[in-house]
């Protein structure tokens, strides 16, 4: 088991952003399409994911959009949407 303690968890996102050039608006990912592996099989790591499918990110993006614009669609797999999100801009980053 994994302990991840909430405050250090804002603290590392918090430094994270603090990554982001100044004056920096909008954040271009070059990439739309991703391999998505099921949750059942995402942490199985003794056999291979048989039923990979395919994410788009804004999708993902658009789903967290409207999570901000309706406090009352926020769910818990919004971290699943922001984690597709974040790791495309690790993978484009340049900062």
């Amino acid at each position: 088991m994994t302990e991840i303690p909430v405050d250090r968890l804002k603290a590392v996102f918090d430094l994270l952003m603090e990554r982001i050039p100044a004056g920096e608006q909008v954040l271009e990912i070059d990439k739309e399409e991703f391999w998505s592996v099921p949750q059942d099989q995402a942490y199985d790591v003794y056999n291979e994911p048989r039923d990979l499918t395919i994410g788009a990110l804004s999708e993902s993006w658009g789903y967290l959009e409207d999570m901000l614009s309706d406090p009352d669609r926020v769910v818990g797999y919004g971290f699943v949407w922001l984690s597709e999100v974040l790791r495309a801009i690790g993978d484009e980053a340049a900062f």
